[in-house]
């Protein structure tokens, strides 16, 4: 199983700053989902900035969330 989500913070440019249970860090760029069905909710900056971790995973208040397997595979890794 991958590692989750144990932090995350919004960035500019709809990007997720992400600190994983393996202490990992890495960035999840989300504009590529921002056309998307629920996700054009996260186009509103200050709702975007609303993001939290439950369970592993990046949420919003609507009920928005991404998979933690596609944050850990797809986030640009950093030290």
């Amino acid at each position: 199983m991958n590692p989750r989500v144990s932090k995350a913070s919004a960035a500019n440019n709809y990007q997720l700053n992400l600190v994983f249970t393996n202490g990992e860090h890495g960035v999840f760029d989300c504009s590529k989902m921002l056309d998307f069905g629920v996700f054009k909710e996260l186009r509103n900056k200050h709702y975007f900035k609303q993001v939290k971790v439950i369970d592993g995973t990046v949420v919003w208040p609507n009920e928005q969330d991404i998979c933690p397997d596609t944050l850990y595979l797809d986030a640009k890794k950093s030290d």
